[in-house]
Parts: C-alpha cells; sequence; structure tokens
C-alpha cells in the first residue's frame, strides 16, 4: 500500500496513489478544498536544462488538486463518487531546481452542483530554507508556477 509522507495530516486517497509516493510527496495541510503539499527535486525529476521537468511540476501541482477536490473524510453519498480533473492549465513562470524544496497551496475558489473551479500555487525554496517557516512575503518560496484545475464529480467504478 502506498502512502506519502505525512505531517500529521491525512486523505483516504493516497492509500494506492502510487506516483505521489514516488514523488516523495509530503502532505502539510488538508481540509475540505484546500490542500498544501511539498517535496524535493530529485535528479531523476530533471529535463535536459538541469531544471525541473515540467511534468514533474505538473504532476506534483495534480496531487495537490486531488487532494482538494475529494474529501478527507466522505458521508456515504460521497463516498460512491470520486472528483476528478475535467482539464486544466499551467503557467509555467521561473525555473526550479535540484535540491530545492517546492510547496503547492491548493484552493477550491468555486463549486456548483458536480463541477469546481480550484487555484494552485507552486512555489520553490532553497532546501536550507529554516522548515516551517515563511519569509517575510508570508510565501512558502519563490512563485514558480500557477495551475488551474476544473473538477468534476464522477461516479465510482
Amino acid at each position: 500500500m502506498a502512502e506519502a509522507a505525512l505531517s500529521g495530516a491525512t486523505h483516504p486517497i493516497l492509500e494506492n496513489d502510487y506516483a505521489s509516493e514516488w514523488m516523495g510527496i509530503e502532505v502539510l495541510a488538508v481540509s475540505d478544498g484546500h490542500a498544501t503539499i511539498r517535496m524535493t527535486l530529485r535528479q531523476e525529476m530533471l529535463n535536459g536544462f538541469g531544471m525541473a521537468h515540467g511534468g514533474m511540476i505538473f504532476a506534483f501541482a495534480d496531487s495537490a488538486f486531488a487532494l482538494a477536490c475529494n474529501p478527507v473524510n466522505p458521508t456515504p453519498e460521497e463516498a460512491d463518487s470520486i472528483t476528478v480533473a475535467a482539464g486544466v492549465d499551467i503557467n509555467f513562470l521561473k525555473p526550479a531546481y535540484r535540491g530545492q524544496v517546492i510547496t503547492a497551496v491548493a484552493d477550491r475558489r468555486s463549486s456548483s452542483g458536480r463541477s469546481g473551479l480550484y487555484d494552485i500555487q507552486i512555489f520553490a525554496a532553497d532546501a536550507d530554507a529554516q522548515p516551517g517557516s515563511l519569509p517575510s512575503s508570508g510565501t512558502p518560496g519563490e512563485l514558480i508556477a500557477e495551475f488551474r484545475g476544473r473538477s468534476r464529480t464522477i461516479p465510482k467504478k
């Protein structure tokens, strides 16, 4: 059974999420419509230019999106459905590099019926930054990407 490293936060979708486990994702916070996760960029996550591969940043943001979209403690009626991506856009703003710690902060912006809209911001900071502390800007590093996800709740198979 796969489990991402957790800092006191758990989520049922992590039980079999082998991609998030491989990435080394740590869940810092998760609640209804919100998730904050982080991971350290490793060599195998880099592209030929020596910076984080865009697909790694996308997959990382997508994991935060999934955690924010799906209930931590589903009700009996929620247990028969899952919320997945209907579409996403990502804008890469700055590169991130090996050894940096990236943090994704996902927040629900709107929800109506079976559809939702989520914004995920991805930040990068040097590994030697104080864990758990925020710079004077109040963010977990420098903003490197913005991910907007459109969700859809569908029946569980």
